[in-house]
């Protein structure tokens, strides 16, 4: 593979970085990816505007965890940057204050220029993860294709361009939905490519899925202990995977769930919710509970501090674990690891909606903002997740979700339904390498 590209990302969340991590293969050299808002030689001006920027939305999504007066708040902000409905069709390419503001910035204040400057020394394609760069590369006429990764379900007009019937950047789209959306704020249709959401290799596997064919059965036999959902669907699991499931010889790793916080570390009081409610079946070892803290410390010091609470330090490591890593790259290779033997995923609907394509049911925490509200929407769509119950007790509805074979049902409803090879789709477009992928729905 000879052709490469600059991966462009922003350190704002995980969401868009967790995106370039998936494509960091395709990046120009040892480097790897180029973060916008945090590069040797940025500008001050630069970085103090992004920084704003940074500190802004980590500042709403935590408000939206503060009762009453944070909700508030949050709800008039949300709303200023809310997905309009999507029916009746109608046009919705005019720009947005929004989208002004930041072609503002780029026009009069040259915000970006150095970035696209120092990349217009050796052209390559530009596959951002982040919408600003791709205006900016745009606007300062950056020679080379520009591509543009949406992260979520659905999409803002904040994502397209101020011309979008002039704009030459080409769109990735998760899903069917992004599709039709794009089209509706004004982006030309041969620039738009249905995709899916980049997931990383290690954790798919080639074309054939090969990874998550190998994942998976552990998986349904610690999510069906009774056998409810294999004994229905039988011949169609030996099928795929060739071995008689009934019987679950593959058991391999005890009952896993994992619960990861958003970037911002907003939802940090769900997992000690979480932590409580388990606490006794993690000490009959009846579960494996992975609190993940991410790149915030002060997160993982506030799980720690539970576990030692609740006396269940000698269960550290085995039955119950924090994981966090200062740096992003290497949490995001960490998380890999452990969703290789996860069997349960309990998140905010962000971008880590799209894992259910892994063969992995979701518990959706309470979303923050507009786009995490269609996540939610196109993840019961596809079948792969389900809204939590009261976490106080977790301990009961869950094992009641297990033993029923429901969750099974959602993992194998998120393998069939949820697109898995985004990745592959890309790198296909940008290289040219003849992939044999099946075709994505339109709409879902």
């Amino acid at each position: 593979m000879t052709t490469k590209a600059y991966i462009v990302s922003v350190d704002m969340g995980y969401g868009h970085q967790r995106a370039a991590y998936a494509l960091r293969h395709l990046a120009h050299d040892h480097e790897g990816v180029t973060i916008a808002n945090n590069y040797a030689g940025i500008p001050k001006k630069d970085k103090a505007l992004w920084t704003k920027v940074r500190k802004f939305y980590e500042a709403i999504s935590r408000l939206q965890a503060t009762p009453v007066i944070g909700e508030l708040i949050f709800e008039v902000i949300d709303r200023s940057q809310t997905i309009p409905p999507f029916y009746p069709r109608r046009d919705l390419s005019q720009p947005t204050p929004q989208v002004k503001q930041i072609y503002h910035s780029i026009q009069k204040h040259d915000f970006q220029r150095d970035l696209i400057e120092r990349l217009r020394a050796k052209p390559l394609p530009m596959i951002c993860t982040f919408f600003t760069p791709a205006f900016a590369a745009e606007y300062f006429e950056y020679p080379e294709d520009i591509y543009c990764v949406v992260t979520d379900a659905d999409c803002s007009r904040a994502w397209v361009a101020r011309d979008p019937k002039a704009s030459r950047i080409k769109y990735f789209a998760p899903n069917g939905r992004v599709v039709e959306r794009l089209k509706l704020y004004g982006v030309r249709e041969e620039n738009i490519f249905l995709t899916g959401f980049p997931l990383p290799k290690e954790l798919t596997g080639g074309p054939e899925a090969g990874v998550i064919r190998h994942d998976l059965p552990p998986r349904l036999c610690n999510l069906d202990p009774s056998g409810i959902f294999r004994n229905k669907y039988q011949s169609t699991l030996k099928e795929n995977f060739g071995v008689n499931m009934f019987k679950c010889f593959v058991k391999n790793h005890p009952l896993t769930l994992v619960f990861a916080v958003g970037g911002a570390g907003a939802q940090r009081n769900l997992g000690i919710e979480i932590l409580k409610s388990l606490a006794g079946k993690i000490r009959q070892e009846k579960i494996n509970l992975i609190l993940v803290a991410g790149a915030r410390r002060e997160v993982a010091n506030f799980f720690n501090a539970e576990v030692r609470s609740l006396r269940l330090t000698k269960f550290l490591g085995k039955f119950v674990n924090v994981v966090y890593h200062a740096n992003k790259w290497e949490y995001f290779k960490t998380l890999s690891n452990i969703l290789h033997t996860a069997d349960i995923l309990w998140t905010k609907p962000s971008e880590m909606s799209f894992y259910t394509g892994l063969g992995l049911p979701i518990i959706m925490a309470p979303p923050i903002g507009s786009q995490e509200e269609f996540n939610r929407i196109w993840l019961k769509t596809v079948g792969g997740g389900v809204t939590q119950n009261d976490p106080r007790y977790t301990d009961e509805w869950l094992f009641d979700w297990i033993n029923s074979g429901g969750l099974a049902r959602m993992a194998w409803n998120g393998f069939i339904e949820a697109p898995t090879h985004g990745t592959f789709r890309i790198e296909q477009i940008i290289t040219g390498k003849p992939y044999k992928l099946a075709k994505l729905p339109l709409i879902v």
